[in-house]
């Protein structure tokens, strides 16, 4: 595929593309940041980067994972201090850092991807937080009721204002929230005399289906024929191509470059993206995985996976990823029986298992691991010792004649601890005194303990110093060589290129790319996710021949 870099014309480029209302010549635009530096215990975040974003426009921001985009959108919502930079708002300078809720005075607001709802309060609660919380008043809670329903009618939304927030289904709660934030915002903007505003959207689309994006997406260009402006967070560049009028791209805490999306091609933003042409994409050597298939999934659907189907080789580490969304590392869970499968088989070495029955007992029994990404509230027990941890799945074989043998269980957990280099070297120190590689450390010991055939990971090396990083590795790849099959799943693409043999890319929740041997690169990885962020892949069968 030929494709040409971004020219500085197009780089430089003033007119946005969209459908939304221009700036007007002369106007200024409603977020100017220049300078922007941040640095995290002598890390530069940020470094020197310039941000406009007009009235009437939407605005791509663009970059990979650990690019400095969500510094920068936290430095606007004033959460983050900075080391450099300035900051005008519709032309007028504002003083940075800026304090904590002062960007509603300045008509702006944030939906983050945690969607900043409070469980176990209801729906109006979320919505009306902030009035109820600021009111010095009693409550007239028919009146806020009233006022709710409005709302929810006004954006076509089938919302019960008592409902508990755990009660409502996940796409609910991300309509909420951003429902809250747009209103937020205009209200700023009328109790301040203001003429445009910014609504800041940090992914999100992650949480919708299609039909909910649209309604998102009219929502968006509403807001932008408003005179408002809104700053666009997205990995998925079919809907940046659809949605914005330009773009902006970070790469490691500096700026790539603003150009006018429908300008610009797909191909060209995900080389901004990247760093370099695809024809310049260095591959690396990797072992194609051995013949003999230990384990095959067939048509598993359930969570946002659709119909996948994929083997795994014999002492194979396979890996999975996508972007943010694609549904890459609900696999593991459901293959786990942590999340309720809709269909799918697991055969495991002859074993044929219904994935909707499975459960993690039963996945253990058949000698199956999970570790999952948060490996402090779901694969451990903080409180208890390291040596109750590390034990934990074997723990019957510590008791004889009804008592538990804590001085046996003990010394195995030194033996373990030594082997697997943890430190500090005390089996009685609490697991959440580690530190993170370390808990990581214990939990793959863990688990290796009852010989797995089939380990799941879920970003393994995530929060890891690179010293643990590379002993964690290594300790895969001794326990595949001796036949034990690892299906990883990451975003942590150069992890991914390090040490997988192959790599399974998926997008909206089907399995559309395979990268095997000389293919398995970082870059290629990245370029691949972008590129498959529709979906659209050439099948969603990968058997790994």
């Amino acid at each position: 595929m030929t494709a040409t870099t971004p020219s500085d014309d197009q780089v430089r480029m003033n007119q946005p593309a969209g459908s939304s209302q221009a700036q007007r010549s002369g106007e200024p635009p409603v977020v100017r940041l220049k300078g922007l530096t941040k640095r995290f215990a002598g890390v530069v975040a940020l470094d020197g980067v310039d941000l406009e974003v007009r009235r009437g426009e939407v605005h791509g921001l663009l970059g990979e994972n650990g690019s400095g985009k969500s510094t920068l959108i936290k430095t606007l919502a004033g959460y983050h201090d900075v080391d450099g930079g300035t900051l005008e708002v519709s032309g007028k300078p504002v003083s940075l850092p800026l304090p904590p809720g002062r960007f509603r005075d300045l008509g702006m607001d944030f939906v983050y991807q945690d969607l900043g709802l409070i469980e176990g309060v209801s729906v109006l609660e979320n919505l009306r937080l902030r009035e109820i919380l600021e009111s010095g008043a009693r409550i007239n809670w028919k009146e806020q009721r009233r006022r709710a329903l409005e709302i929810f009618e006004r954006y076509g939304l089938d919302l019960d204002p008592n409902a508990k927030i755990e009660e409502i289904r996940p796409v609910q709660r991300a309509q909420l929230a951003i429902i809250r934030a747009v209103e937020g915002m205009r209200e700023g903007i009328a109790q301040n005399g203001l003429v445009g505003g910014l609504l800041v959207l940090d992914e999100p689309t992650v949480f919708l289906p299609r039909r909910e994006v649209e309604q998102l997406f009219a929502l968006v260009r509403e807001i932008a024929a408003g005179g408002s402006s809104v700053l666009f967070v997205s990995h998925d560049l079919d809907e940046i191509k659809e949605i914005t009028d330009r773009v902006t791209v970070l790469r490691d805490g500096r700026l790539v470059g603003t150009v006018d999306t429908r300008a610009t091609s797909k191909d060209d933003i995900v080389k901004m993206i990247v760093g370099r042409a695809l024809s310049e994409l260095e591959d690396g050597p990797h072992n194609r995985p051995r013949e003999g298939v230990a384990a095959s999934v067939r048509d598993l659907t359930g969570g946002a996976v659709k119909d996948v189907t994929f083997d795994v080789h014999e002492g194979e580490i396979l890996g999975l990823t996508g972007l943010l969304g694609s549904g890459f590392e609900d696999v593991l869970y459901l293959l786990y029986g942590a999340e309720p499968a809709e269909s799918g088989q697991l055969t495991l070495r002859g074993r044929t298992l219904d994935v909707t029955a499975m459960s993690p007992r039963r996945a253990i029994d058949n000698r199956i691991t999970l570790i999952p990404a948060d490996r402090q509230r779901e694969g451990s027990i903080g409180s208890l010792s390291v040596a109750d941890n590390l034990t934990a799945p074997l723990l019957d074989d510590y008791f004889v004649g009804g008592r538990l043998r804590r001085r046996r269980l003990h010394d195995r957990a030194r033996e373990v601890i030594e082997k697997f280099d943890v430190r500090p070297r005390d089996p009685t120190l609490p697991y959440s005194a580690l530190s993170g590689g370390n808990q990581q450390k214990v939990l793959l010991a863990k688990w290796l303990e009852i010989k797995p055939q089939l380990m799941l990971l879920h970003e393994p090396t995530q929060g890891v110093d690179i010293g643990a990083r590379h002993q964690i590795l290594a300790t895969l790849q001794d326990a595949t060589a001796t036949g034990m099959s690892v299906i990883c799943a990451s975003s942590d693409y150069e992890q991914l290129a390090q040490f997988c043999n192959r790599v399974l890319i998926f997008g909206r929740g089907r399995l559309v790319r395979e990268l095997i041997g000389d293919e398995v690169t970082k870059d290629r990885i990245v370029e691949q996710c972008y590129a498959s962020a529709g979906g659209n892949g050439f099948t969603n069968k990968v058997n790994g021949g």
